[in-house]
């Protein structure tokens, strides 16, 4: 596997070229401001009633209504949210696209499944950051990067490639190391990483695991400590160290109950069940479902979202957080 750092990329290639940013949340406004910071000529699209257009000026930022923007680009990066893409494209990219233009994104999705079907005289390639925009924006000030992923869809002019590589380098990606791949992996990795492990199962996990303790008499103040608050610890450590450098950190005690235990978790069932996750991923299931529920208004999404947020582990969370002075309070 190669590994593209500063020395393979060119910005030069993005010179006399102008990259509209459309959307200016987490990875737009560092995607543009690390852009901007790195001479490359940056306009941020929104919509005329957005919140941001008054933060993305005060960043020194020129914006445009998102039709007005795609119409000045040559290079066009689409950082709306997933289930937003589609309508933004077809009334307000779409039309304003011109041969020899390129097509930029942060995550296959839409590619992918369909969703978005650029014209053939269209460059569409893909930079997708490792960690989310406060991070991206943060180490480039600092002088690193984020690793990012790169991928290629459509090459009309042969020069997609080091035009992925050269925005890369603007926004601090090759500081780092940039890895080469397809928008199907991109995509059916990334979904299936949220929904069997980051952020699905992770968190069924501490739910499962706080309540077994409750119901058993223990003090639901300590069970969230204890499967909830010091998840961070161990997450950080297996960030900087992998699981190895996790279990060399902690003690004897917790290794052995760790690696016999764990595999009484997460056992045969649990993988069987991970693999129909992915399955679902790969034959687009999951992907018309949530097409659907968003057409549907996301009526599932909010009752879910209303479920979640009268967790006990939540309302007791919220309490135990207010006495921790050194979080952030957003």
């Amino acid at each position: 596997m190669k590994l593209y750092y500063d020395n393979d990329a060119d910005l030069s290639e993005l010179e006399n070229k102008t990259v509209a940013v459309l959307g200016y949340g987490s990875q737009g406004h560092a995607h543009a401001r690390n852009l901007h910071e790195s001479g490359v000529s940056v306009i941020v699209g929104l919509r005329r009633d957005s919140a941001s257009w008054m933060k993305a000026e005060a960043d020194g930022l020129t914006v445009f209504e998102t039709a007005e923007a795609t119409k000045k680009a040559d290079v066009v990066m689409v950082l709306l949210p997933d289930e937003k893409q589609k309508d933004v494209y077809e009334t307000d990219i779409k039309p304003n696209l011109r041969s020899g233009n390129a097509l930029v994104f942060a995550h296959g999705f839409n590619i992918h499944f369909s969703q978005i079907v650029p014209p053939e005289n269209i460059g569409v390639f893909m930079v997708a950051p490792k960690g989310p925009g406060h991070l991206v924006r943060r180490v480039y000030t600092e002088g690193a990067g984020v690793p990012c992923l790169f991928a290629i869809h459509q090459d009309p002019d042969g020069n997609i490639r080091d035009l992925a590589l050269a925005y890369a380098k603007g926004i601090g990606g090759t500081r780092a190391g940039v890895i080469e791949t397809t928008f199907e992996e991109e995509t059916e990795t990334d979904l299936f990483g949220e929904q069997a492990v980051l952020c699905g199962g992770v968190t069924e996990l501490i739910n499962t695991g706080f309540d077994v303790l409750v119901k058993a008499g223990y003090k639901p103040e300590i069970a969230y400590f204890e499967c909830l608050h010091e998840m961070k610890l161990i997450v950080d450590l297996m960030y900087e160290g992998g699981i190895a450098g996790m279990y060399y950190s902690v003690s004897d005690t917790a290794e052995y109950g760790g690696m016999t235990s764990g595999p009484k978790v997460i056992d045969a069932g649990t993988r069987k069940r991970m693999e129909q996750i992915l399955a679902d991923i790969q034959n687009g299931q999951f992907a018309r479902e949530w097409i659907l529920e968003n057409r549907a208004g996301r009526p599932s999404l909010e009752a879910l979202r209303r479920k979640h947020d009268r967790l006990p582990i939540e309302m007791i969370g919220s309490e135990l957080r207010d006495m921790m002075s050194w979080i952030k309070k957003e």
